[in-house]
């Protein structure tokens, strides 16, 4: 019965995302939405039936995306199949939501790594010059528009200078970005398997709220290993620098999204309106190059310090 089960469930989840693959060939304009959509059937299928069973369907899935859809459509199938069972199979482990999201987070990643080395091999298709490649032709593009505006020839040269300084820093900044995708990528499916599941399964999967999300104090230590290592190391070039600075910016965002959790829970605290903290974030976003020092204080403040648990301990007294 269970092998009966687990062969209609594969069949039919491995169906409905054939045809959502091709929806995203085909009308390119829906894959901004289709993208976090993709991983769900691997993530309600690992669910139902752990890591070991995906791992079937997403070997058939591979060899029906190639024979349906396109070859390039390999390292997409990887990408998505690797992040949504590690989801499914959280979930099917009742980890918490946050837990999930990690494990989510890591599995798209080495999903994307998959994706950037199988597209390598196979098509000789290498991610980064092609971004190098893109990038340069900007430059160029940007360099004859500003001659054709009349331009200093100084000028012109400073500001390219500037642009190919930024893009190097870019490159550099490249592992981040990968974490950075893997993370938004997996909240984004994540929240939509919940709202599938919960639909199919009757189950009750959601995110705890925003104002109780509390990062491990083990953060901190690794921001602030890696920002004195990065002050005895000053070489630029050195690939011990750039990792540091990917630490660096990496610790530092997860320390600005606690100080706008802490937004959340004092409002909350102090019996405010629901659409002061929102406000306040917004406008932090907004002025975000100014006021992104505070709110990385602030989140350090309260994962180091227990800011809100010295605060529940006052109210209390």
């Amino acid at each position: 019965m269970n092998q009966s089960k687990r062969l209609k469930d594969g069949a039919l989840l491995t169906t409905i995302y054939i045809i959502l693959l091709l929806v995203t060939i085909l009308f390119p304009l829906t894959s901004m939405i289709l993208t976090f959509v993709l991983p769900v059937p691997f993530i309600i299928f690992a669910a139902r039936h752990d890591w070991k069973p995906s791992l079937i369907m997403l070997t058939a899935t591979i060899i029906l995306s190639a024979l349906f859809a396109t070859v390039f459509s390999l390292p997409l199938s990887l990408l998505y199949g690797i992040g949504g069972i590690m989801i499914g199979a959280a979930i099917k482990r009742k980890l918490s939501a946050y837990e999930t999201w990690a494990r989510g987070t890591v599995g798209f990643v080495a999903g994307l790594l998959f994706a950037l080395l199988f597209a390598q091999v196979l098509f000789d298709i290498s991610f980064v010059e092609e971004l190098n490649e893109r990038m340069n032709d900007t430059i160029q593009i940007s360099q004859s528009m500003m001659s054709e505006f009349g331009l200093d020839e100084e000028i012109i040269e400073q500001q390219i200078s500037i642009v190919e300084e930024s893009l190097s820093t870019f490159n550099d900044l490249l592992p981040m970005l990968l974490v950075m995708m893997g993370l938004i990528q997996a909240l984004i499916s994540q929240w939509i398997g919940y709202k599938v599941s919960n639909r199919i399964e009757k189950s009750n999967l959601r995110f705890p709220e925003f104002r109780n999300l509390q990062f491990p104090v083990a953060i901190i230590w690794i921001y602030f290993i890696a920002l004195v290592v990065s002050l005895l190391q000053q070489d630029p070039d050195s690939i011990l620098f750039m990792g540091l600075q990917n630490v660096l910016i990496l610790t530092g965002f997860f320390m600005a999204i606690q100080g706008f959790s802490f937004f959340f829970f004092f409002a909350y605290y102090k019996k405010m309106s629901k659409s002061i903290p929102i406000i306040v974030t917004i406008i932090s976003l907004v002025l975000l190059p100014l006021l992104l020092p505070l709110i990385r204080i602030l989140g350090i403040i309260d994962i180091g310090f227990g800011l809100r648990d010295r605060m529940m301990k006052n109210e209390k007294k």
